[in-house]
């Protein structure tokens, strides 16, 4: 019998962790080695070469569920990825699938389709609830009729980072702080990232974090 799939769970409701957690654990095949509640401890629990998997909640403090894919990704780690969410959000799934993700899974169908999902992708398949796969195929046709392809995300990891505290409603002070830099840098982040995306202040910050999934509404 082969060793089971080793998992780091990822999400910033304790209560909802301990959930998933025994759904994956009644398993034989499957088995929560770690946990984090936010996606930067889920990264940093990554230096631990033991883990197979990584299952990641969409929205999570400090840094996202697709932060986290895009940075995993970035690092070229040989984990598989998980996105769950809430939502049944299409912008959230095609941005997990762009960070890497190898399927997304919605917390009020988890205890049907997250076992699945978990051994799809560590068979090197895909997960995709019917709604997504419908929002895929409808996508890829407008694109396709439009000759386009999805734009690529124009902001550097640390203007997301400042974009989602201030979505989140942080002052310049307080994101400097979390973010160990100064006020002025934190304002010049700001202007670049209206300057890159053509907004003009906190409300259309807040609604483009809803749209890129760096923050749930």
């Amino acid at each position: 019998m082969s060793a089971p799939t080793r998992i780091l769970l990822a999400d910033d409701h304790a209560l909802v962790r301990s959930g998933l957690r025994m759904i994956l654990d009644n398993e034989p095949d499957l088995l929560v080695v770690a946990e984090a509640a936010n996606g930067l401890d889920a990264v940093t629990a990554l230096a631990d070469d033991s883990i197979d998997l990584v299952i990641l909640d969409i929205a999570m403090p400090r840094m996202t569920g697709i932060q986290a894919a895009r940075e995993i990704t970035r690092n070229n780690h040989p984990v598989r990825i998980l996105m769950l969410s809430m939502y049944d959000n299409e912008q959230y799934f095609f941005e997990s699938l762009k960070a890497g993700a190898s399927g997304y899974v919605l917390k009020s169908v988890a205890d049907r389709d997250l076992i699945e999902a978990c051994r799809a992708t560590m068979r090197g398949e895909s997960f995709l609830y019917p709604g997504a796969v419908t929002a895929l195929v409808r996508d890829y046709l407008q694109l396709a009729r439009q000759g386009s392809a999805l734009p690529e995300t124009i902001l550097t990891p640390r203007e997301e980072e400042v974009l989602k505290l201030i979505a989140e409603g942080y002052s310049a002070r307080e994101i400097a702080a979390e973010l160990v830099i100064s006020a002025k840098t934190v304002d010049r982040h700001r202007a670049n990232i209206l300057g890159k995306l053509g907004l003009r202040d906190r409300l259309d910050l807040t609604r483009y974090a809803i749209r890129a999934g760096l923050i749930e509404p």
